[in-house]
């Protein structure tokens, strides 16, 4: 069988483009997509095909990647269509069967609607809501193109029933947790995020303002022409001494920072998921996190890290407790994160693609 990924665009290295490679691998498929920027960072081996570059000014970023995809016709190529991200799937009508791979609605029509409108001004508030109202409609109708639906966690199986009323199987994102190796509890924490505001990356420099004695490296980058360019400025802007930003780094790099670290933080309002604590844990190592969405299917409170509420105080008290013996963790980490795995992740892909292709 014949498979083809779809996939909105490689311009930043995040956890759904790390997914789409892995599934790559798994079903020998070749990955359709626009912004290539990033993919040969992560993997220079996979099949990528593009229709070419997206306008690297938003909306019409994200409006000329949906024309894109709505415009192409790969029907009589392939046996099997997967869709991710928010804007590939718009090729549905013309591709079946197919499954959409979902890591979430899209959140700014839906469930960050009111976040995403009280960033703007009076007048680009304006823009914004002509803009959902008439994309909302699209989005939806293209959904109802899509044969089978697999969510990433039970946090973003709930958003598909609740905005599109549509059941969906869970698959979880691997983690090749063979990969992630224990070096040491070093002298710095971690976080790994795109530096766009829904991260909350300033609550992290603000708990880490509160503990001089601890060191935060952040890594990360953006999508250009993803409304994180003013963000990323922003937050790079007054650092403490002991908070660093090094923007994005190469996969092996990446590993080190793992492998090294004392321990991992994370903070995103409502995570769909979260692959970045599951490979701090393959690495050992402890995660805070904030107590919403896909951490709380990831991280344990009390065995493989905290769950804390998002203010400063609480996420420095947990860092804080933490640090004083972060390698008490280390046994139920590395196992908690091992049922996250590769090979997990293959065998149920497998399983539902071809479930997916009888219907």
């Amino acid at each position: 069988m014949k498979v083809a990924i779809f996939h909105d665009y490689f311009g930043a290295i995040g956890g759904g483009e790390k997914v789409v490679l892995a599934m790559a691998k798994i079903l020998d498929a070749d990955i359709i997509t626009t912004d290539t920027d990033a993919a040969a960072k992560i993997d220079d081996s996979a099949r990528i095909i593009s229709l070419g570059e997206t306008i690297k000014y938003p909306p019409f970023k994200q409006i000329s990647a949906m024309v894109k995809f709505y415009r192409c016709d790969f029907s009589r190529d392939y046996d099997f269509f997967i869709f991710t991200g928010n804007w590939s799937h718009y090729a549905a009508h013309r591709h079946h069967p197919n499954l959409w791979y979902c890591y979430t609605p899209v959140r700014a029509f839906y469930d960050l609607y009111h976040t995403f409108l009280s960033r703007q001004n009076f007048l680009t508030r304006q823009a914004f809501r002509i803009w959902v109202f008439f994309n909302k409609y699209l989005d939806q109708r293209s959904v109802d193109k899509i044969d089978n639906i697999v969510a990433i966690s039970k946090n973003t199986r709930g958003r598909i029933l609740k905005y599109h009323g549509r059941e969906s199987d869970i698959i979880y994102p691997p983690v090749d947790v063979s990969r992630y190796k224990f070096k040491e509890y070093g002298d710095f924490w971690l976080s790994v995020n795109r530096l766009y505001p829904e991260k909350r990356i300033e609550l992290q420099i603000e708990a880490f303002r509160l503990m001089p004695g601890e060191k935060l490296v952040i890594v990360g980058g953006y999508a250009e022409g993803d409304h994180a360019s003013v963000y990323a400025d922003k937050i790079g802007e007054n650092l403490p001494d002991n908070v660093e930003i090094i923007g994005e780094v190469s996969g092996d790099e990446l590993i080190d920072l793992y492998s090294r670290c004392r321990g991992f933080i994370c903070t995103a309002i409502d995570e769909d998921y979260g692959l970045t604590p599951v490979e701090a844990m393959a690495a050992g190592k402890p995660v805070v996190a904030v107590d919403e969405g896909g951490f709380k299917e990831t991280v344990v409170d009390g065995e493989t890290g905290l769950l804390v509420q998002p203010d400063v105080e609480s996420i420095a008290n947990a860092v804080r407790r933490i640090s004083v013996s972060p390698g008490e963790f280390h046994e139920r980490c590395v196992a908690r994160a091992n049922l996250f795995s590769l090979e997990k992740f293959e065998e149920e892909l497998k399983s539902l693609v071809a479930k997916a292709e009888k219907r």
